[in-house]
């Protein structure tokens, strides 16, 4: 059986962190880049510019992207042919988490609880979800996800006589009520199906698939694509100043559900959409 380090966890935890609120990813990069071609309003090309600076910026001097350095939130897939060595995995990236959020002088926004509002002053407890799979290796995905994006992220129990209109229209009525408070252009996470927890964790394990990478069902893409289009004709913009690049992508993840059911849960996530994924062999 592979033995995994609990500080080898712990330091590479920490990198990507700094790096996830650093360098925005090429995919993401890139979208800004496509965006500036194809938006129509002046004000928006000039909106998804300054944000191409930023990005650029934030690169060149190794500083945040954005204020918000957001909740840090892992998906860990872990090999059931490994073990941890010298302390527990969650116990290891919490202290990751202490350690990059520390060192890259990042914005610590997690509070020891809602009622009482006192933070913590390190950014944990992060999130973690855990999956175990086959092999000897962990893989763990990243992203640091802002709070005004996440504040309009929304979860209905729809009827099944809904259909896929209804859920279509629900999904089109949360992104139009967000408007300009989650920061578009924005990446649109969706879970369908589940039950009412599982369906908010496939929305939001959908936000870490690259941009532009569809679903591998093409029943479920073409919807990704439909979504998209529709969002964007909404004419909300880069931040909510007007034009066609509402969202620069949409994800779906779908799952079985009870017959009763049709939940639906939308996450947003801002322009700067953050992640990492690092693989510890």
């Amino acid at each position: 059986m592979k033995k995994i380090h609990y500080e080898n966890i712990v330091e590479q935890v920490a990198e990507i962190c700094k790096k996830s609120n650093y360098n925005l990813g090429e995919d993401v990069y890139s979208a800004f880049k496509l965006a500036l071609q194809t938006e129509q309003s002046e004000i928006g090309k000039e909106v998804i510019s300054q944000l191409i600076e930023n990005a650029d910026i934030a690169k060149a001097e190794q500083v945040p992207m954005c204020q918000d350095t957001g909740t840090a939130v892992f998906i860990v897939e872990v090999g059931q042919d490994c073990h941890i060595v010298g302390g527990s995995l969650v116990d290891a990236i919490n202290e990751g988490v202490k350690k990059g959020y520390g060192e890259g002088y990042l914005r610590n926004s997690i509070i020891y609880n809602p009622l009482n509002r006192k933070n913590t002053g390190d950014n944990t407890p992060a999130i973690v979800h855990i999956d175990l799979v086959e092999g000897d290796n962990i893989t763990i995905h990243m992203t640091a996800k802002g709070g005004g994006a996440e504040n309009m992220s929304d979860l209905k129990m729809l009827k099944p006589s809904d259909g896929i209109e209804g859920v279509k229209k629900y999904i089109l009525s949360i992104v139009k009520e967000a408007g300009p408070n989650a920061c578009p252009p924005l990446v649109v996470g969706i879970g369908i199906g589940g039950n009412f927890e599982r369906c908010a964790y496939l929305a939001k394990k959908s936000l870490f698939r690259p941009l532009g990478v569809r679903h591998e069902d093409p029943v479920v893409a073409e919807l990704e694509e439909e979504l998209m289009s529709e969002i964007n004709r909404l004419g909300i913009g880069p931040q909510g100043m007007g034009g066609n690049t509402t969202a620069l992508d949409v994800k779906v993840e779908v799952e079985s559900c009870h017959i009763a059911a049709l939940p639906v849960a939308v996450n947003l996530n801002c322009h700067a959409s953050r992640h990492q994924t690092i693989t510890l062999t």
